[in-house]
C-alpha cells in the first residue's frame, strides 16, 4: 500500500475496530458457510487469514485446520478480532500485524489463504495476490471473495463512488473478469468462482463508519440519481425511509497456485 492509504486504513479501522466485530453482515451470513464449503478445508493445513478484520474468517476455519494466522494492517483491529476469538474459546489462532501487499511471511509457508470483503481496500489488488502466490505452497489454495462490479463501466464507477463516499479507505472493486485475470497472471488457476449478493440495512451499513448528516443525505441522494444499471445491481429498497436496504455483490473465487 502507499503511505497515505495505509495511513488512511489504519486510522480509519482503529476508529471503528469494534463495530466490524459485531457487525451482522460481516460476522453471519451464508458466505462464510460457502466460503468454507467451496474451500474445503484439512485438518493438517496451515492456513493464513489475510485482512482479518474482526476476525469471523480466521474463527470459522480454525476448527477445520492446523493452525490459522490472522493478519491485518491495523494492531487495533487485531486487538478486537484476538478478543473476539478468544472469547470463543479457540486457541489454533495467532495474530500477526501485515501489510497485504509485502505479507510477512517465508515462501510456499502456507496451504491455504483466505480473504474476505477487503480486497477494494488495496491500492494493488495484483501484488496482494503475487504475495498470495509466493506465501502459498505448490497446490495450496487461495479463498477470496470481495465485492463485484458490472460489466459497465460507467455503474461500476458509480458504484466505487457510492462505496468510497462512505468510507474513503475504499480504493476500487472489480468485475468478474478482472479478477480472473489477475488471478492467471499471478500464478493461480482459478477453478472455481460465483457471485453472492449481500443485503444491507442501509442506516447501519453507513453508520459503520460514523458518518456525519451531509454524508447520509449525500448517500441516499446518489442511490436515487443512479444510472439504471448501478441502481439494479444495488437493488434499493423502501430507499430514504428508515427501512431502506441495498445490495452490494461479491464474488467467491477458488484458486489454485502453480
Amino acid at each position: 500500500m502507499t503511505r497515505d492509504s495505509k495511513s488512511l486504513s489504519q486510522a480509519r479501522y482503529s476508529q471503528f475496530a469494534e463495530g466490524y466485530v459485531t457487525s451482522e453482515t460481516h460476522a453471519h451470513g451464508s458466505d462464510l458457510e460457502r466460503l468454507l464449503a467451496i474451500a474445503q478445508p484439512r485438518k493438517h493445513w496451515q492456513a493464513l487469514d489475510v485482512a482479518t478484520g474482526g476476525g469471523h474468517t480466521a474463527l470459522k476455519f480454525a476448527p477445520h485446520v492446523e493452525h490459522v494466522i490472522a493478519s491485518d494492517l491495523t494492531p487495533r483491529m487485531l486487538e478486537s478480532a484476538r478478543r473476539f476469538i478468544a472469547e470463543r474459546g479457540m486457541d489454533n489462532v495467532s495474530f500477526r500485524q501485515a501489510d497485504a501487499e509485502n505479507l510477512p511471511f517465508d515462501r510456499e509457508q502456507f496451504d491455504l489463504v483466505c480473504c474476505r470483503i477487503a480486497p477494494h481496500h488495496f491500492p494493488d489488488a495484483q501484488r496482494f495476490l503475487l504475495e498470495c502466490a509466493r506465501v502459498l505452497k505448490s497446490g495450496g489454495l487461495l479463498m477470496l471473495q470481495d465485492h463485484l462490479l458490472p460489466f459497465d463501466d460507467q455503474a461500476a464507477r458509480y458504484i466505487d463512488a457510492f462505496e468510497r463516499l462512505r468510507d474513503p479507505s475504499h480504493n476500487r472493486a472489480f468485475n468478474q473478469v478482472e479478477w480472473t485475470q489477475m488471478c492467471v497472471r499471478a500464478g493461480f488457476t482459478v477453478e472455481y468462482s460465483e457471485g453472492y449478493r449481500k443485503a444491507h440495512d442501509f442506516l447501519s451499513w453507513a453508520r459503520r463508519q460514523e458518518p456525519d448528516a451531509a454524508t447520509i443525505a449525500g448517500l441516499i441522494d446518489r442511490m436515487r440519481s443512479a444510472p439504471p444499471i448501478a441502481r439494479d445491481w444495488m437493488n434499493p429498497q423502501h430507499w430514504g425511509s428508515p427501512l431502506a436496504t441495498f445490495e452490494n455483490r461479491h464474488i467467491l473465487i477458488r484458486a489454485r497456485a502453480s
